[in-house]
């Protein structure tokens, strides 16, 4: 994919979630199964750095849970980051990902954060150049021995979901201008919206830790009515 096209997909959703932001959130009011599985591991005396932190309940609930180490939650859709403003004890920012590798201010500092998580962000990153240079500063961020978990959806295991894929040419863009995997989906909340996403498989994703110099230690599917619509992983720098 060439950067033209990649800007111009990082330019959808990030219209999409300053647009769609407050109806968005509404509609994540829960944690899902899969986070829920991964808070039972978090210990309380762990710093955690999520990206693409959304409303923050994630880091909400760490909170409500008495978490003792620092929490701070980073988006760019400033509608969501209201919404996570209200969470006791956690620290959230403006920050846009898709620029992470390029430097990011003071709590950018190599070796850390003892987790990173990413829940239902990397999908929405277009291209391998950019997914890679978040990922390889994901790495620098993290401690020795530190947790990247990440969970990305699988909306194709969805009939319902699937049937929301629209064709490439309601945003000026042609099925040759994308990678394997890339989709553009509607959004019928509030209006009508369009976003990017990624269908990334495992192999895929074993792919990009390697590149990124870490290692997959724990791959799950959860959430949905059959469980399947979000594929976790858990990658290791050590």
């Amino acid at each position: 994919m060439n950067s033209t096209t990649a800007q111009r997909l990082l330019k959808i959703n990030r219209e999409f979630y300053n647009r769609f932001g407050d109806q968005f959130s509404a509609t994540r009011q829960r944690l899902q199964p899969g986070v829920r599985k991964i808070l039972e591991t978090i210990q309380a005396d762990v710093s955690v750095l999520d990206l693409g932190c959304g409303n923050g309940n994630f880091l909400r609930e760490l909170s409500v849970r008495g978490h003792k180490a620092a929490l701070l939650g980073v988006d760019f859709s400033l509608p969501l980051l209201r919404d996570a403003e209200s969470a006791p004890g956690v620290e959230f920012r403006e920050v846009d990902l898709s620029q992470l590798g390029v430097g990011s201010g003071q709590w950018a500092v190599e070796n850390s954060w003892d987790v990173i998580t990413m829940f239902a962000t990397l999908h929405h990153i277009p291209s391998t150049e950019i997914r890679l240079d978040i990922l390889k500063t994901v790495k620098e961020l993290l401690k020795p021995n530190g947790k990247f978990i990440l969970s990305n959806w699988q909306f194709l295991n969805s009939k319902k979901l699937t049937a929301r894929i629209q064709p490439w040419d309601r945003v000026g863009l042609a099925d040759e201008d994308l990678d394997e995997g890339d989709y553009l989906l509607d959004w019928r909340s509030g209006g009508e919206g369009l976003r990017y996403a990624h269908q990334f498989s495992a192999r895929e994703l074993l792919g990009l830790a390697e590149q990124a110099g870490m290692r997959v230690t724990d791959s799950f599917l959860s959430d949905g009515d059959g469980g399947n619509l979000g594929l976790y992983q858990v990658w290791m720098t050590g």
